[in-house]
């Protein structure tokens, strides 16, 4: 039996990591979930959220998941639900049990878009692999929902963007985040998306979709203003949902915001992040 016992993003320099690492794509995780009176189990989000690697942030009317940004949001009561961004109906609305939000395995099921099953003999809960690769393939068309607002524009103004970002050195990261105009905060892609606003060019919220956008390309083409997507290693042996972005500054560096100290610069053809690489974008030529 494998029992996954996973970490969310942290503060350290070497970028998020996880205790340990399923060695199957069906992780299998030990779960209290809880009966009610029709017989029905309940399985607390709090423990999804740790042993599948996520960030978890709690309010009194709403659950947020995610890894760098929200992926996941659910609220007591309702059906509505937020999966990988987008509205969804889940097949029943989530409880509060015991002060923790829960959900159902068909429930649970919905909202990470994969197959769950609850053992209610052995107390495990079994989730399958999450098969969307975040758009990021090379058959993407070209610029595939790009909106442009003209204010400034990218091109020829790469160098004005990177100095831009850097602008917003060691301003905090929040999971989650609202606008920088609200919450002066940022988490990766609402810091990608803030700094891309500013010349002309609207990105989606959410990594895992900005990673849908423009032309791939590969590292000996990489340019200034380009975006970095990387995995979030943990959640299962072969994860290729975009977790994280950061935008390519030169000389081998992006910025980006993960935890603490904030927006800062690090390395991707060394340690940690050269490891986790998943993609590169170019949003426009």
């Amino acid at each position: 039996m494998i029992l996954a016992s996973l970490t969310a993003c942290g503060g350290n320099n070497n970028g998020p990591s996880a205790k340990s690492v399923p060695s199957s794509e069906n992780p299998i995780i030990r779960s209290d979930g809880r009966g009610d009176q029709a017989n029905t189990s309940w399985v607390p989000l709090s423990q999804v959220a740790e042993s599948l690697g996520l960030r978890l942030r709690e309010s009194d009317n709403m659950v947020q998941m995610g890894y760098s940004d929200v992926m996941f949001q659910v609220q007591p009561s309702q059906r509505h639900a937020v999966s990988f961004g987008k509205q969804i109906s889940l097949s029943q609305a989530p409880i509060t049990q015991n002060g923790q939000v829960c959900l159902t395995e068909e429930a649970l099921g919905d909202l990470l878009q994969t197959d769950v099953r609850y053992d209610k003999r052995t107390g495990n809960l079994h989730i399958g692999q999450m098969k969307d690769d975040g758009g990021a393939s090379d058959s993407n068309p070209q610029q595939k929902g790009l909106q442009r607002m003209g204010i400034l524009s990218l091109a020829g103004n790469r160098d004005e963007l990177i100095s831009y970002a850097k602008q917003f050195m060691g301003v905090p990261y929040d999971f989650g985040a609202s606008t920088y105009e609200q919450s002066k905060a940022f988490d990766c892609s609402s810091f990608t998306r803030h700094v891309f606003k500013r010349f002309g060019i609207s990105l989606p919220r959410l990594a895992r979709d900005q990673a849908r956008l423009g032309t791939p390309v590969e590292r000996s083409n990489l340019q200034t203003g380009d975006l970095i997507f990387f995995t979030v290693p943990g959640r299962f042996k072969n994860d290729k949902i975009p977790g994280h972005v950061g935008i390519y500054i030169g000389n081998g560096k992006m910025i980006h915001t993960w935890g603490d100290p904030g927006v800062e610069i690090s390395s991707i053809d060394t340690g940690y992040w050269h490891d986790a690489i998943l993609s590169m974008r170019r949003v426009q030529q």
